[in-house]
């Protein structure tokens, strides 16, 4: 039994699901529907967003952090640090590139200014849904690895 529970606590899978859910609830449920509300004002829905992407960011550093121990730990294939290392740019990219651009572009729209044209919330979303592909074959990938005696192959 406690073989077992090692064993999944060092498959990789969990990780990557517990991730795709968060990123599906904050960025492909929550935040649209924000501003469907009708009694939020668009600069309220694009402080909260701020919020909420910061505090994202945060968890998400963590995911990768801890994803990365997992599968070291685990010994499982290259082939998933392959994975790991495109999850790693990205969330790097949303990190130091454009989470900050987009919080600037919101404090411009908050102060009631217009910001610059910008591609900076196109590229996030575009990484966010790959993002979303990588973990999700990650996570189905290191199941399939699984054997049903060790845990790992």
């Amino acid at each position: 039994m406690l073989y077992r529970l090692r064993n999944a606590v060092f498959n990789p899978a969990w990780i990557c699901f517990l991730w795709v859910g968060i990123t599906v609830g904050v960025s492909m449920i929550a935040t649209p529907v924000r501003f469907t509300a009708e009694t939020i004002t668009r600069p309220i829905a694009l402080d909260i967003g701020r919020v909420v992407f910061a505090a994202l960011n945060k968890v998400e550093l963590v995911a990768l952090l801890l994803l990365l121990v997992v599968v070291r730990l685990s010994g499982r294939t290259a082939q998933l640090w392959a994975f790991c290392g495109a999850l790693a740019l990205i969330v790097l990219a949303q990190s130091v590139w454009l989470t900050p651009e987009l919080t600037e572009r919101t404090q411009i729209i908050i102060d009631g200014g217009v910001p610059p044209k910008s591609y900076a919330h196109a590229i996030y979303s575009s990484l966010e849904l790959v993002k979303i592909g990588l973990l999700l074959t990650l996570g189905f990938r290191a199941l399939s690895e699984s054997d049903g005696s060790t845990g790992t192959r």
